[in-house]
């Protein structure tokens, strides 16, 4: 019940931003109207008053709501503002398409999710996950446009653009499926070790039971509380696509969104928005039965017996040498000028006087990757610890995150973007905020995941039985469950918060220019990855390098062993 008033009060408070939006923005919906329909019309007085009359926009913007939603109710999603017609059909076509990427790219998701999480099955320990920490951090843009030159361009394999058939669909799949698929994988990853390490594994072993028999089993007993993020990597391939949308001229439902906000087409808007809602409530509804499914009786019966959290640990050589690396780069490049421009030089290939090149304005791109490290790296930071703490004490309220968590994720950082910069101006902060408000539904259900699975556990059912207390319970044994696992999915997501920081710079809606942040440097060069690709290149090292330093610095931090939750419930079976 908690869920789905969650749920719904979560659907509305976000219909009711989207429907405010072009008066929250400040500015005029005719006008905007106008010129969305003919930007050479002048804007006169009587143009103006007739479009709000045509629209009904002298009623108000409540006015305006409660007609769209009592048309709702009747299965109408209005006209659009812009071209006149239905908004139905054009959210469903989007629809379509997006769910046909969706599918394509969750594929290669899956796939090389697999390959990455395979060495840990067959070998039986842990990686580091550089690797897939460092893939999960490519910017999908910027390897969607490195296919679109090497494989579209050069070797003609692919189209470039357009929807009419499957050999449109490889490119923006691969495009928003590796990454993805690196986030995957290596959350699976870090989760088979320790349940590897269980007895029963190898008691199997000794009755000779078939290694594929006990990968299989392994997965389904390390898959429950990443099941969500499953669904949510679904969710997010649907409406977070709008960059890759752009790049191949995909007439997916993201881009459809975002243009509906630009031209202020407050129906085929909300229509848009309505329709990533639903589909997230979908996903997240779906999760959850396959997550119940997987864990059984168990959950409801308090049976369960967690497998210990086991980090994995790595020479500290490894984070020692990236780090050294990123801050001689760094350091160097702060000893430059970052602003100074200098046409003559524009798009320079890498020599003693730039090392890394210049940008479209003659720009050195080493300095201004140094001096752009402080505001890219904090900001990221800021907005993943909000997201963690956030996640953590949502965690311990399973039911209500659920609710919101679906609903917070179905909203893409463009969208979110869009309406806090409506409300606020674009800048900065406002990329900032939009990013923490869309960014901590992954990190919540994990949390969540992992409370209510502690929570049903063997082992406090008989400290309950002993007179534990709920604080006792909640700090000694079910937040040090939590916090760790739920820490470091949290470190492998600050390089996609990065990059969503970067997206929304790119549309106007974050860091400005002549702003160096890593994000904006990548929009920048894009347009000029071909002719000058170490650029380009630059901000998207960095920002992998940054990926694997976060990942394996958490990993050699000395943290002491804890006892499994199966040992201490065996010791307390012992006293009782």
């Amino acid at each position: 019940m908690r869920t789905a008033l969650a749920r719904a009060a979560g659907l509305v408070a976000v219909l009711t931003v989207t429907g405010l939006l072009p008066w929250l923005s400040g500015k005029d919906p005719a006008l905007s109207l106008l010129r969305a329909r003919s930007a050479e019309q002048e804007p006169t007085p009587e143009a103006l008053a007739a479009i709000r009359a045509d629209l009904g926009l002298d009623a108000g913007p409540l006015g305006l709501l409660g007609g769209w939603a009592g048309g709702l109710l009747h299965g109408d999603l209005g006209v659009s503002w812009v071209s006149g017609t239905d908004v139905f059909p054009s959210v469903a076509a989007g629809l379509q398409v997006s769910l046909t990427l969706m599918g394509a790219a969750l594929a290669v998701a899956l796939l090389l999710g697999s390959v990455l999480a395979a060495p840990v099955l067959v070998r039986g320990r842990a990686t580091t996950g550089a690797w897939a920490a460092a893939l999960a951090a490519v910017p999908e843009f910027l390897l969607a446009l490195g296919l679109l030159i090497v494989a579209g361009v050069w070797l003609g394999w692919f189209p470039t653009s357009g929807w009419a058939g499957p050999a449109h669909l490889v490119l923006p799949a691969l495009a928003l499926g590796v990454p993805a698929g690196a986030l995957l994988g290596r959350l699976v990853a870090d989760a088979l070790p320790a349940v590897l390490d269980e007895r029963w594994v190898e008691l199997w072993r000794g009755a000779g039971v078939g290694r594929a028999r006990i990968a299989a089993a392994a997965l389904r007993r390390a898959l429950p509380p990443l099941v969500p993020q499953f669904g949510m990597v679904a969710v997010g391939l649907t409406g977070g696509a709008v960059a890759v949308e752009t790049v191949f001229a995909v007439p997916g439902l993201g881009r459809t969104a975002l243009g509906a906000a630009k031209s202020q087409d407050l129906p085929l808007l909300q229509g848009s928005v309505l329709a990533l809602l639903a589909l997230g409530l979908l996903v997240g509804a779906l999760a959850a039965a396959v997550r119940r499914r997987l864990l059984g009786p168990a959950l409801r019966d308090a049976g369960l017996t967690l497998p210990p959290a086991r980090p994995v640990r790595v020479p500290a050589a490894v984070p020692v040498v990236l780090g050294a690396v990123l801050l001689a780069v760094i350091g160097w490049g702060l000893l430059r000028e970052p602003y100074a421009i200098d046409t003559a030089a524009r798009l320079a290939a890498p020599s003693p006087a730039h090392p890394l090149g210049t940008d479209a304005l003659g720009r050195d791109v080493l300095a201004r990757l140094g001096h752009g490290a402080a505001s890219t790296i904090g900001t990221a930071a800021g907005v993943g610890l909000l997201g963690y703490l956030l996640a953590l004490g949502l965690g311990f309220l399973p039911r209500l995150a659920s609710g919101l968590a679906d609903i917070a994720n179905a909203v893409p950082p463009v969208v979110a973007g869009i309406l806090v910069a409506a409300a606020t101006g674009p800048g900065t902060g406002a990329a900032a905020l939009a990013v923490t408000v869309v960014s901590w539904p992954p990190l919540a259900a994990h949390a969540a995941a992992l409370t209510q699975e502690v929570r049903a556990s063997a082992f406090l059912a008989a400290q309950r039985a002993m007179g534990a207390s709920p604080l006792w319970i909640v700090s000694r044994h079910v937040l040090p469950s939590v916090a760790g696992p739920v820490g470091r999915h949290a470190v492998l997501r600050l390089p996609g918060i990065a990059l969503a920081l970067a997206s929304l710079g790119f549309l106007g809606l974050g860091a400005q220019p002549p702003s160096p942040e890593w994000g904006l440097l990548l929009d920048e060069s894009a347009d000029y990855v071909e002719r000058a690709p170490v650029a380009a290149l630059a901000p998207a090292i960095a920002l992998a390098l940054l990926a694997a330093l976060a990942v394996t610095l958490a990993a050699v931090r000395p943290r002491r062993p804890a006892r499994s939750l199966s040992v201490r419930g065996k010791a307390v079976r012992g006293a009782v």
